[in-house]
């Protein structure tokens, strides 16, 4: 099975179908305000639509309340749900809809049991732990602490680039990765030839 890959963090049209142009399965929407990828919700909508089948639209929350989440899914066609914060399992599947959990990794030990917390969830998604940033952070972990015991499929995150990410892809065998920092110009705004680049090595070596 080939790795998928989702490029989180577009706040541009132009960079989600250059994207979908590069063979991109996912694209990622900030809803999380004091992130630089930010996006408002209705502009998300706008870029949603236009995509083409068989790309999945996530919405990427941190801590938000049930009544925000809903009044963003009431604006925007979201297929996926990714929460980021310290929400609980109840919580993220109370809306009914396929969500990711992101998971800081610290150690091994602790790796393992937070991702036996959330038996709802479709995929844990494995970032850079930090104490402040929810994810974007642009700093890769020690991927030698994703083990082999996985309750769910795994999502590689964390300041992967065109650089590293066949290296990750070769060590952890995960199901998907999830880049932003590592395909942009500058905050928010993608770089075609990085995408590009980016996808070309995700798919490199992978059966159909």
């Amino acid at each position: 099975m080939r790795t998928r890959c989702k490029i989180c963090g577009i706040t541009r049209l132009e960079d989600a179908l250059q994207a979908v142009e590069s063979g991109v399965d996912a694209l990622g929407f900030v809803f999380y305000e004091p992130s630089p990828r930010y996006i408002d919700p209705v502009k998300a909508d706008e870029i949603v639509r236009q995509l083409p089948p068989f790309v999945s639209s996530v919405g990427l929350f941190v801590n938000h309340g049930r009544d925000q989440v809903e009044s963003i899914l009431k604006t925007v066609r979201l297929d996926v749900l990714q929460f980021h914060g310290d929400e609980d399992d109840a919580f993220c599947r109370s809306f009914n809809k396929v969500y990711y959990k992101a998971i800081g990794v610290e150690s091994a030990e602790a790796l393992q049991q937070k991702m036996r917390e959330y038996p709802g969830a479709s995929a844990l998604l494995l970032d850079t732990h930090d104490p402040v940033l929810k994810g974007g952070t642009g700093r890769s972990f020690d991927w030698r602490l994703v083990g082999a015991e996985r309750p769910k499929p795994i999502i590689l995150a964390g300041g992967l680039n065109p650089e590293n990410v066949r290296e990750a892809i070769n060590l952890t065998h995960p199901y998907a990765v999830d880049v932003s920092g590592g395909v942009e110009a500058s905050k928010g705004i993608k770089d075609a030839q990085l995408m590009k680049d980016f996808l070309r090595e995700v798919y490199r070596d992978s059966k159909a």
